[in-house]
């Protein structure tokens, strides 16, 4: 027999609503990611534009001021780390060719003595194929356009979701608390001190993860900068930027970090020895940010087991593509407060307790 927590009315009614805006998000998902990604930003941003609101900014100014005090820092960040990054791809096409010959005449002969197996690298190959793709900034740009052209709508469809992004942010933060007003006067009147508990404990989840994170970013692009430079890497600044910016997904920043550290280190040192100060820096960073930098900065954390931080960039990934891994883990804390009062309710139900 239907439970009768289900069978209610009022029930089946929102159950249906429920089903529709899922699949609604299901089908919409190509083109409600820079909605969802410029919400965020809203959310983050509005705390200054309500400051400089109370100010008698009016909100359409103080939106449009952090906007361009946000973009300014981005366009920084831009210049500090593209130039830096064609110098890193035009040094490591100078120094990989005689990288190799260090593992053609180290490597090889190990790898052949110990396993029997013949490894070899084609340096003329390689030559060959730098000089074509990476010789300086001209045959660079003719290949990243060629290959412009091949995924030309894929790069369309990208930059137009990009450009969406600050339209979508600046009427979201000048309307800000006009939408939240209309959300809360559509609510069920029975229903509203509920939703109100619940938006209030994302609120704090939110406020906990996100603007946290942004000073746990910042703090560990200086360390990552710092220890890499006292390692004596050429390549400090970009590289330590790049992994601290990227510690908001989890594992990921660290092992691109690593990944193009160890590959730096190699190009630059005489020996493999070289690499291991690099390691040792990346070992004490990933040992600080767990212990000491996110619990001091983001408090506690959102709740979510290791296992289902991988499952959410992977889900969120497959559905909204690159935004949905920047999206995945501030939407999870958000969705885990709503399971949690969920599951409270259902213990509280005749289905579970009968």
């Amino acid at each position: 027999m239907t439970p009768k927590i289900l069978a209610e009315p009022g029930n089946l009614w929102w159950l249906a609503a429920a089903a529709v805006i899922i699949a609604l998000l299901y089908f919409l998902s190509p083109i409600l990611a820079p909605f969802l990604f410029a919400a965020i930003l809203a959310y983050i941003s509005n705390p200054l534009v309500g400051w400089l609101a109370r100010k008698r900014v009016p909100r359409a100014l103080g939106a449009a001021a952090v906007m361009l005090l946000f973009g300014g820092l981005f366009l920084l960040l831009l210049l500090i780390l593209l130039p830096l990054f064609i110098k890193e791809v035009r040094l490591l096409s100078e120094r990989l060719p005689g990288f190799l010959v260090q593992l053609n005449e180290n490597l090889a002969p190990w790898i052949k003595a110990r396993f029997g197996a013949e490894l070899q690298f084609d340096l003329a190959g390689l030559k060959k194929l730098l000089s074509e793709n990476l010789q300086g900034a001209d045959g660079l740009g003719i290949k990243l356009l060629d290959s412009l052209r091949i995924g030309g709508l894929a790069v369309l469809g990208f930059l137009v979701n990009l450009l969406l992004v600050p339209v979508v942010l600046f009427y979201l933060l000048r309307d800000w608390n006009a939408l939240l007003a209309q959300i809360d006067a559509l609510l069920p009147r029975r229903w509203q001190p509920q939703f109100a508990t619940i938006a209030t404990e994302v609120d704090a989840v939110l406020a906990e993860f996100l603007r946290g994170q942004i000073a746990v970013m910042v703090l560990m692009s200086v360390l990552y900068v710092l220890g890499l430079w006292l390692a004596g890497l050429e390549f400090a600044l970009p590289i330590g930027i790049i992994t601290g910016m990227l510690v908001f997904v989890p594992y990921v920043g660290m092992l691109t970090g690593l990944l193009l550290a160890t590959l730096v280190a190699l190009m630059q040192f005489p020996s493999a020895s070289g690499v291991i100060p690099v390691w040792v820096v990346f070992g004490i960073g990933q040992a600080l940010e767990g212990t000491l930098v996110t619990p001091l900065l983001v408090g506690k954390r959102i709740g979510l087991h290791p296992v289902a931080v991988i499952f959410a960039l992977l889900a969120f990934g497959q559905i909204f593509g690159f935004f949905g891994v920047l999206l995945a883990l501030p939407a999870s804390a958000a969705l885990l407060v709503g399971l949690r009062h969920l599951g409270i309710q259902y213990r509280n139900s005749s289905l579970y307790n009968k």
